[in-house]
């Protein structure tokens, strides 16, 4: 695979913040999504919600976990701030299913052309039973970000065609940052809105297998 330069996991989390609108109600999914949290601008009023139970949490804390209640879905100690509260399991999926999050943030192992999401399998038999709380998500809010390597560990896309791994729900992703090229995925085809230094449109295209457009300016080189 060609060797790019990438983004590493803080910068890649950086610029999902940056596209995260002030006032806005989100939730952040287990692994690289966490750390979005931590680049948040507190100034603008962006509430975290943690299915767990926590309206309004902050970032990421480096210590070892000390209360049970300041933690997050993937169980990482983390801030309270400044007018978060607690609730139920209930309550707080009742925020997610009653339509209340403007965008959640979620890792993926594969993501369509069309936008099918399929993050909680491998198809492995030591995968995990059950998508869990991501259904919920997927389906729940306004808008569903996907932050993830574009190619996984064997150099294969996550980018396909269609997805061939169990799916958690379809037609839902409107954009995917990775670590080369930020997408948008309401047109017909993905638009290419990045690219990582080095990158360009032709060459992304033909080892991703897909028909891609793009919003920039002429390729670099």
């Amino acid at each position: 695979m060609t060797k790019w330069k990438r983004l590493s996991r803080e910068d890649l989390a950086r610029r999902v913040a940056k596209d995260i609108p002030a006032g806005a109600v989100i939730n952040l999914g287990i692994g690289m999504p966490e750390m979005v949290g931590n680049y948040l601008a507190s100034s603008d009023d962006i509430v975290v919600h943690c299915e767990n139970g926590i309206v309004g949490s902050g970032p990421i804390v480096p210590d070892k976990i000390s209360d049970l209640d300041l933690i997050n879905a993937g169980r990482k100690p983390v801030a309270l701030a400044a007018g978060g509260h607690f609730v139920d399991h209930v309550d707080s999926f009742s925020i997610v299913r009653g339509g209340h999050l403007d965008i959640t943030v979620m890792g993926a192992f594969q993501v369509s052309v069309r936008g099918d999401l399929a993050n909680w399998s491998t198809g492995t038999p030591s995968s995990v039973p059950s998508p869990g709380g991501a259904m919920d998500l997927a389906v729940g809010a306004r808008q569903v970000f996907v932050m993830m390597n574009l190619f996984d560990q064997q150099g294969a896309p996550r980018l396909v065609k269609q997805c061939t791994l169990p799916l958690t729900a379809m037609r839902v992703v409107s954009r995917i940052y990775t670590d080369i090229a930020v997408f948008d995925l309401t047109a017909d085809i993905p638009v290419v809105l990045e690219l990582a230094e080095g990158v360009t449109v032709t060459a992304l295209a033909e080892i991703l297998g897909i028909e891609i457009a793009h919003s920039m300016e002429p390729e670099r080189k």
